[in-house]
């Protein structure tokens, strides 16, 4: 087995100190996630490289970009799945970890194709589909109560927790 280059020891701490740079040095942010439900009502999480826990997949809308162009985008990105027809509005959220102005907007996405699984990505160390009520550990308390909102049917709160 051969050892690791520095580059790619220090990677993963470049990754991190850059998203944490990004996440303090903008005035203002807005995010889309997705709550991805296959046919058996299993939601697609992410757990990135540079951030621990499991998360909904989704991330930045960039400048000059729609929601659902970012909400694509990332959607892409992080699983290689292409939504089908229009993702339903869950809701605008504040995200009060970042700051007092960082907002996420919460799709709801049941028709879509996954062509094949990701290919090892930087950003994503793991992905899949799981039971709501088998959630890997180190699901983030802010994918489990949005998870638990969709499957109620209704948003529970305004604020977006960890």
């Amino acid at each position: 087995m051969t050892q690791p280059t520095l580059r790619q020891r220090l990677e993963p701490a470049l990754r991190k100190i850059f998203h944490l740079y990004f996440r303090f040095a903008r005035g203002m942010t807005l995010g889309v996630r997705a709550v991805v439900l296959d046919a058996d009502n299993r939601v697609f999480l992410v757990k990135h490289t540079y951030v621990a826990g499991w998360y909904l997949p989704g991330g930045g809308v960039e400048v000059g970009q729609t929601f659902r162009e970012a909400l694509d985008r990332e959607l892409m990105e992080e699983g290689r799945i292409e939504v089908l027809g229009e993702p339903v509005l869950h809701g605008v959220f504040l995200n009060s970890h970042v700051s007092i102005r960082d907002h996420v907007i919460v799709y709801i996405v049941r028709q879509f194709r996954q062509d094949r699984m990701p290919e090892p990505n930087r950003e994503i160390a793991a992905c899949g589909f799981f039971a709501p009520d088998a959630l890997p550990d180190g699901t983030t308390t802010g994918t489990r109560l949005r998870l638990a909102e969709v499957l109620a049917g209704r948003p529970i709160g305004a604020t977006w927790r960890q």
